[in-house]
């Protein structure tokens, strides 16, 4: 509703092309009881785990860093509602974020994998900020989103508000299911796929997300995890050693082709 400044009535504005598109959806895109089921299930078997990990973790970016524990952020989630989500802090307090907008404002652009700025090294991370973010454990605090109801186990990525704004109708249809601390984007590639590759993951999970695939879901992630660590370990260690190499002032020359000789050729 919107009031007249001329007469003071009140007129109807007309839906965004969002509201009409989940408006006419079926009632398939409607949380399902069995997710919230094994989120809370899941979630308790877990805690004796969890707890232990998440103290450890939040201990460690107390001793490291001055600031917060928890680093909170204002996300988009089912069917374009916003919420606060949380996440270990593994930045210096008040780094620059610009930079990570501009970033992901690019790669929504371009058809490059969606590699993270901190593939390379970042300085704004604190000491051991690189492996908490490759392992995915920043991530547990969201847990709280989980039992609050705003996030699921399993779900598409929760999205950042300017990210939001720059999406197309089609794409937001991703929005018909709670955001996740894994899905099925994040168990197919993840930063070697491009953000339409990602948007048509989260699509395809929504129309199609089941118990058993959430389960799929669920044991493929810590395999996935454990071979970013390696992707990442692997990739600081070429990182240094072209350094090192440059520091030495050692240039590598491009292999020569050899031709042969004509005594060889037939």
């Amino acid at each position: 509703m919107r009031l007249s400044p001329k007469d003071g009535t009140l007129t109807t504005l007309p839906p965004s092309c969002f509201d009409v598109m989940v408006k006419s959806e079926p009632n398939h895109y409607e949380i399902p009881v069995w997710k919230r089921a094994l989120d809370i299930i899941c979630i308790a078997l877990a805690l004796p785990v969890l707890i232990p990990v998440m103290s450890v973790i939040a201990l460690g970016i107390w001793l490291a860093s001055p600031g917060p524990v928890l680093y909170l952020s204002e996300r988009v989630g089912y069917r374009g509602r916003r919420f606060i989500c949380f996440k270990f802090r593994t930045m210096k307090v008040n780094a620059d974020v610009g930079s990570h907008q501009k970033h992901l404002e690019d790669l929504m652009r371009s058809n490059a994998p969606m590699t993270k700025m901190d593939s390379k090294g970042d300085p704004r991370l604190i000491p051991f900020g690189s492996l908490v973010r490759a392992t995915g454990l920043d991530e547990l605090p969201q847990l709280f989103n989980v039992i609050g109801g705003e996030m699921s186990l399993v779900g598409p990525r929760p999205c950042i508000p300017y990210e939001y704004d720059n999406y197309a109708p089609a794409q937001k249809r991703r929005f018909n299911s709670l955001p996740g601390l894994t899905g099925l984007w994040q168990v197919s590639g993840k930063n070697k796929t491009t953000f339409s590759e990602m948007i048509a993951l989260d699509v395809q999970y929504a129309e199609t997300k089941s118990l058993w695939l959430d389960l799929k879901i669920m044991f493929k992630t810590l395999p996935t995890l454990l071979g970013q660590v390696v992707e990442s370990k692997s990739r600081k260690r070429a990182a240094a050693k072209a350094a090192a190499l440059g520091d030495a002032g050692v240039r590598v020359e491009p292999a020569m082709r050899v031709e042969p000789s004509l005594a060889t050729q037939k």
